[in-house]
């Protein structure tokens, strides 16, 4: 028997077939504006952790489903990630230089570029997703509910949602309860998107999609709040971006509003909680999802 592979080792071999697939995701002998193509993939070849792919990648595996599938969603939802940087970084809302250490969008493309940019990766997204029955013959009604799951938890009830409640925070936030919202859909829902569509394309049960929503919430609060603690002390070499924009920017943090150890505390809480209820629902193969929560908790970048 052939030595397991060990979790970066995993990582690198999803990432890099991610990378591929997105090159590809945009097919050749459409006739689209070269600078649009340009500009699409140059956020989206910028690199990253491709979290929100893994997590696809790995519920799907949790029930030992059809991975060519799975790839497919996992683009999708990174493409939803990344229209939402892209316009995150615009001069109307965070106003940003820089991301992943390369000029943002607008900064190299122009401002209008990067906003049509940011829509044809957004729209295009649900493209790849629609396919997935006609490529890969996942069942209709399950493409069906990936697709809803994308539009509510992308949208107004969703991260739009939250990155609404976050320009609304600007303006000053009181009570933590209104940080944990913007967190958990600003952050968490697409996070919790991208486990649910895992496991649809897997067939996973109520139960298991119980479990992976609310592994995806809590993992989803734990990075974000794990961000809010490395904005304080992280390694901006590792991070591609300076650190103390927070505090420069005045906006109101979870270090802010019960420090940074208890912050540490949180993110432990949440993480453990979250590999509970994945333990518990009956996966046949939960390693790697538990993994990922390992990684995500003890991150530096």
């Amino acid at each position: 028997m052939s030595e397991p592979v060990s979790f970066r080792e995993y990582q690198q071999h999803i990432i890099d077939r991610v990378a591929q697939r997105l090159k590809e995701s945009v097919p050749a002998h459409w006739q689209v504006p070269s600078t649009l193509r340009e500009a699409m993939l140059y956020s989206l070849m910028a690199g990253g952790k491709r979290m929100r792919p893994l997590l696809v990648m790995a519920a799907c595996e949790a029930l030992e489903g059809n991975a060519e599938a799975a790839l497919d969603a996992a683009c999708a939802v990174e493409m939803v990630h990344t229209y939402s940087l892209i316009h995150d970084d615009l001069p109307a809302m965070d106003n940003d230089d820089y991301r992943r250490g390369k000029l943002t969008n607008h900064k190299v493309f122009g401002e209008a570029a990067a906003i049509l940019a940011g829509d044809a990766l957004l729209t295009h997204a649900f493209y790849l997703v629609a396919q997935l029955n006609r490529t890969h013959g996942v069942p209709a009604d399950r493409v069906v509910n990936i697709t809803m799951d994308l539009s509510e938890l992308s949208g107004p009830r969703g991260m739009v949602g939250g990155q609404a409640a976050d320009m609304e925070g600007e303006q000053g936030l009181t009570e933590l309860a209104q940080l944990e919202y913007i967190h958990l859909h600003k952050t968490a829902d697409l996070i919790a998107f991208s486990l649910l569509a895992g496991g649809r394309i897997a067939g996973a049960n109520e139960l298991q999609l119980d479990a992976l929503r609310v592994f995806g919430q809590k993992l989803g609060l734990a990075f974000q709040i794990q961000d809010d603690i490395l904005d304080l002390v992280g390694d901006e070499t590792k991070l591609g971006k300076k650190t103390q924009s927070d505090i420069k920017q005045e906006k109101v943090t979870y270090p802010y509003f019960i420090g940074l150890e208890a912050s540490k505390r949180e993110v432990r809480r949440l993480t453990d909680e979250a590999k509970a209820a994945v333990a518990e629902a009956g996966f046949s193969n939960p390693t790697r999802l538990l993994e990922i929560a390992d990684f995500l908790m003890n991150r530096d970048h």
